[in-house]
């Protein structure tokens, strides 16, 4: 039997440690982005006897796993015994002491005990890269943990904030399914707007083809975050995938921002999704929140989306659009697609590699979003980026770094424009360099601010 414990001050007492665990969205946040586990069932809570179960893919395998919820015999915390799963044998407490009499911090004490399965022959083979992934995960676990305390501590002594009731649009999507569980463990009410018939209490129901919405539900919520909108990376931009990409966003925000105007009760804030195509191929130059907007396709779907929150700002509502970047997770989005090319030694620059990539990673578009929530001086447009943007050949290179893999691979810009057309060179060799001047005026404190310690938090190197 193997034991591993990972101790580390968070700045909250122990009874809120506590709590953060046991709401919803919990176990979704503590997710490393680079395992590749489904869950299946969380459990209902973390009393003796519920189950959570998850899926764990290896490669083409999937294993079931299931773990059970036990009450730790004294103080406070919570312990989960496998019961069926990859482990011979898994039993993992989760300890929270307080740290001082004020109650202003508390420790959180991660102690496991393992066994490999296969018996002797298990423990040879497997011992030190089961150790190495266990050290990766609780290391990422403890830094989230710790970040989304202090996220929700702040805005809850400076700002005021009390819990939310959020209506949030594109909930399954990318970015949407980090940023609801990040809201629900800060103990804010989430309502989805989802298409087809709502079943759920936390549901409203939409179709914003045809322009309708269950505004009844609407009323008496604090805060909006509006995240849906047709993926533009996915195949060919046809003329029919072009207007699916616009209609969806402008269509969309516009029949939520004139059901919000309407409303009784309206909610103080729309934080509304837009992106740095607003600004288009700018070359070297540095862009911020006063620049223009460019020609191209998407600048022009993001100036008529952006402009679409116009009936919510003309009825009082604050509105924050944010212009976001190359959201960075392997969970999707351009990183996923490079991971595996990456991995094979076959990355390299695209196109000349000097065209700049303005990113950021999932983690800060999620604190982006809370920020605007709970900073009532911050309303219109609102760069999402990181402050470091870089080109295409550092961030070839830095990639490359922390995979350990050359990146001698090329894709040229002509193979690009062949490949992917419009879409391509859009969004693979356009050049725009965005800084995050309102964020960091407003003091965002980004969890990412670098390229190398973003790709060495997502990918747990």
């Amino acid at each position: 039997m193997t034991e591993f414990v990972q101790r580390s001050l968070m700045p909250t007492s122990a009874e809120d440690l506590f709590a953060w665990h046991a709401r919803p969205g919990a176990f979704e946040r503590l997710l490393p982005p680079w395992e590749r586990i489904e869950i299946r069932q969380p459990a209902r809570s973390l009393a003796n006897g519920d189950r959570a179960e998850l899926i764990i893919r290896l490669g083409p395998l999937r294993q079931h796993m299931v773990a059970e919820h036990h009450a730790l015999p004294d103080g406070i915390g919570f312990r989960d015994v496998q019961v069926l799963g990859p482990f011979a044998k898994w039993n993992h407490s989760h300890r929270m002491t307080p740290a001082d009499s004020s109650k202003s911090e508390s420790w959180l004490e991660d102690r496991i005990h393992y066994d490999a399965p296969f018996g002797t022959i298990g423990r040879a083979l497997l011992a030190r890269s089961i150790q190495r992934s266990i050290e990766r995960t609780f290391a990422y676990r403890h830094r989230i943990t710790a970040a989304d305390l202090a996220a929700h501590q702040t805005a809850k002594e400076k700002q005021g904030t009390r819990s939310m009731n959020i209506l949030v649009t594109g909930s399954t999507g990318l970015v949407g399914s980090a940023v609801v569980p990040f809201l629900t463990t800060g103990g804010h009410r989430v309502v989805r707007l989802v298409r087809g018939t709502a079943c759920g209490p936390d549901e409203v129901e939409w179709n914003p083809q045809a322009g309708t919405i269950d505004a009844a539900k609407l009323e008496g919520l604090d805060a909006v975050v509006h995240l849906a909108g047709e993926n533009i990376a996915t195949g060919r931009w046809s003329a029919a995938k072009k207007a699916r990409i616009r209609d969806s966003r402008v269509n969309g925000t516009r029949v939520l921002s004139e059901a919000l105007a309407k409303l009784s009760r309206k909610p103080r804030v729309l934080v509304g999704a837009s992106a740095i195509g607003f600004y288009g191929e700018r070359g070297d130059d540095v862009m911020t929140e006063s620049s223009n907007t460019g020609t191209s396709f998407l600048c022009n779907v993001c100036r008529d989306w952006e402009a679409a929150t116009e009936a919510a700002r003309s009825a009082g509502i604050r509105v924050v659009n944010l212009r976001i970047g190359v959201v960075l997770t392997p969970r999707g989005g351009a990183l996923e697609k490079m991971l595996l090319p990456f991995k094979f030694c076959a990355g390299g620059v695209v196109g000349t590699g000097r065209q700049f990539w303005s990113w950021i990673a999932l983690d800060d578009v999620v604190g982006v979003i809370h920020h605007a929530i709970t900073h009532e001086e911050l309303s219109g447009p609102v760069n999402a980026v990181s402050p470091e943007p870089a080109t295409n050949r550092d961030f070839t290179k830095t990639l490359g770094r922390v995979l350990g893999r050359p990146t001698i691979a090329p894709l040229p810009a002509f193979v690009v424009k062949l490949l992917m057309g419009e879409m391509g060179e859009e969004l693979l060799l356009a050049s725009t360099r965005v800084v995050p001047n309102r964020l960091q005026a407003t003091g965002y404190q980004f969890r990412c601010p670098t390229l190398d310690g973003a790709l060495r938090h997502l990918l747990g190197r």
